[in-house]
């Protein structure tokens, strides 16, 4: 799948589950949850006991899933995941060297960022989505709003305090696609391995993000488009 599929399957969804789990066992079985749930998508975050060998093993063996890699902070990180076929970069915050590096490697590359100023740095050094990490903190839905008003075209994801009840919110408020951890892979449920729960978690924050889009209309879900980088 090239870059370009990557970003569109992504904007469409407009889900990317966090797989942040204690074991690689655990995080194969999160995988396959959440895409049979409906969400073909997952970020393995780093802090997940040997998460390249997941990453490799995911990209092996389920080619119909996009999995990249997450808490990304270094480049040594960002090789390892390219080798092991990682299809996208994230990260809580700004590293432009990653950005750059992920640019080079046509991979997708979700920088995180704060503040206005952080995200002009982020989209500038070449992000394809700009990753706003912690949203609920600062003020949530209503945040990613305020975001959207300079900076319209823009694509925002929100991280940080994405749940059943802010999901809808998040998407109305303009995000581009959503970053949900816990909420959508309860630690009870892959303790008691409930796949079900997962699978109709996933299905749930599915139809969120559609419900949204449809309330949008007339004006209409479109993809963020990247010429808002020339204004800048």
């Amino acid at each position: 799948m090239t870059k370009d599929e990557v970003r569109a399957r992504i904007e469409a969804v407009g889900i990317i589950p966090a797989v942040r789990v204690s074991s690689a066992e655990d995080a194969i079985f999160a995988s396959e949850a959440v895409s049979r749930g409906g969400i073909p998508i997952v970020e393995i975050t780093m802090t997940v006991p040997g998460a390249t060998e997941v990453i490799a093993r995911l990209v092996k063996h389920a080619p119909q899933m996009i999995v990249g890699a997450g808490d990304v902070f270094d480049m040594e990180i960002a090789r390892e995941c390219r080798d092991a076929g990682a299809a996208f970069l994230t990260s809580p915050g700004l590293d432009a060297k990653i950005v750059e590096f992920a640019g080079r490697e046509n991979l997708v590359i979700m920088p995180g960022a704060l503040t206005p100023t952080e995200v002009i740095a982020a989209w500038k050094a070449g992000a394809d989505f700009v990753k706003v990490f912690p949203c609920a903190q600062v003020g949530g839905d209503g945040y990613i709003r305020a975001l959207k008003g300079p900076f319209p075209s823009l694509p925002l994801i929100a991280a940080g305090g994405v749940n059943q009840q802010t999901a809808s919110k998040f998407v109305l408020a303009g995000a581009a696609a959503l970053g949900v951890g816990g909420d959508l892979i309860p630690k009870e449920a892959i303790r008691l391995r409930q796949a079900d729960r997962i699978f109709t978690l996933a299905h749930r924050f599915v139809t969120f993000v559609k419900q949204a889009r449809a309330q949008m209309e007339p004006q209409k879900f479109e993809p963020p488009k990247r010429l808002w980088q020339k204004a800048i």
